[in-house]
């Protein structure tokens, strides 16, 4: 089954609130979800906007309806933002007019004083890089936040010029004004807990931590965060930046906002869409009109005989999809999904 990033957002929207029981009740009192992946930015909550129907996804739980906006935005993942930074600085198309080229200098202002952008060269995606090595040697290090976050901003508007309609937060795509609560996970909620910020904190405080974090030099941080490796370590200062500039600057939520929390699971139950997905089924075959939540942290405990059960049933399903595999003499082939920016292996039958 092949899964769009529009309908994995749907789904990550489902488990999110079955969990924190809002699903099968007001849709006006659902949460939304905006996930930071690493290749893309989902967006999905209810709106009773106009939309194009490609935008537009209807659901049904029990006696309710929910009308969703959900919209997955390719290349605007943290990885790729971050990748597209670096190559805009080395090849010159990213003129920050706080940052000038000075004597030769090209400045990187979301990598922290003291690092040596050298070590990185053999990173960069294949094509001049003997020209792309010249400006290499000229970028320097000198983190600081509020210049990130403008470089931050200028990577988030590529596109606009583009829109077609009465107004695109993001890139040229069509978005409602966000409305009610949301739940910020993945990076949202890795950033947020690499500095130690409680779930509801406030983008203000993402800002100060952010700033502290990009001021200080490459040497100390890495004394200081001795267990995180480098690569990750180096992307903070970024991703602080990045999603201030994101949920603040594009999106419009306010700095002293608490409708937003970071999160990554809501009562034990993890916001995978794959949950989502098998809530949705579940609850349309057997026609449940009423929940409770805690049914999936069950299933998934260890003595749980459902857990047993599922198991079996699966293994058993392994065998025969194996046996009817060899008897088909069926290939692996594997395929990068962009969206989420991960390989998957699916099976290829040889004709």
């Amino acid at each position: 089954m092949i899964t769009l990033g529009s309908d994995e957002g749907v789904y990550a929207w489902v488990v999110a609130n079955y969990a924190l029981g809002t699903l099968g009740g007001n849709p006006l009192q659902t949460t939304g979800i905006i996930e930071l992946g690493g290749a893309s930015v989902q967006v999905t909550f209810v709106s009773n906007e106009p939309m194009p129907p490609e935008f537009s996804h209807t659901i049904k739980f029990g006696n309710s309806t929910y009308n969703l906006y959900s919209h997955s935005f390719l290349h605007f993942g943290q990885n790729v933002a971050f990748e597209s930074l670096r190559e805009s600085l080395i090849s010159g198309d990213l003129e920050l007019t706080a940052n000038p080229l000075q004597k030769g200098i090209q400045i990187d202002p979301c990598s922290p004083k003291g690092y040596l952008h050298g070590r990185e060269l053999w990173k960069l995606s294949p094509g001049s890089l003997a020209e792309k090595s010249k400006f290499l040697t000229t970028l320097q290090a000198r983190g600081n936040f509020s210049e990130c976050r403008s470089a931050a901003l200028m990577l988030l508007e590529k596109g606009k010029e583009k829109c077609s309609h009465n107004q695109c937060y993001l890139g040229s795509a069509f978005m409602p004004k966000l409305k009610g609560n949301f739940l910020a996970t993945e990076n949202f909620f890795h950033t947020s807990k690499f500095f130690g910020l409680r779930p509801r904190a406030f983008l203000s405080n993402l800002i100060m931590a952010g700033q502290h974090f990009c001021g200080e030099d490459w040497s100390k941080l890495k004394n200081k965060y001795h267990s995180v490796n480098d690569e990750d370590l180096l992307h903070y200062c970024f991703s602080s930046a990045y999603i201030v500039a994101l949920l603040h600057d594009s999106l419009g939520i306010a700095l002293d906002d608490e409708r937003v929390r970071f999160a990554n699971q809501v009562k034990n139950i993890p916001l995978d869409w794959s949950l989502g997905a098998f809530i949705l089924q579940s609850t349309a075959d057997l026609n449940v009109q009423h929940h409770d939540p805690d049914w999936i942290v069950t299933i998934i405990s260890d003595d749980s005989p459902t857990l047993v059960s599922l198991i079996a049933i699966t293994l058993l399903l392994m065998f025969i999809a194996w046996t009817i595999s060899k008897w088909r003499k069926a290939q692996l082939k594997t395929v990068y999904d962009l969206e989420k920016g991960r390989y998957i292996v699916t099976r290829v039958a040889r004709r």
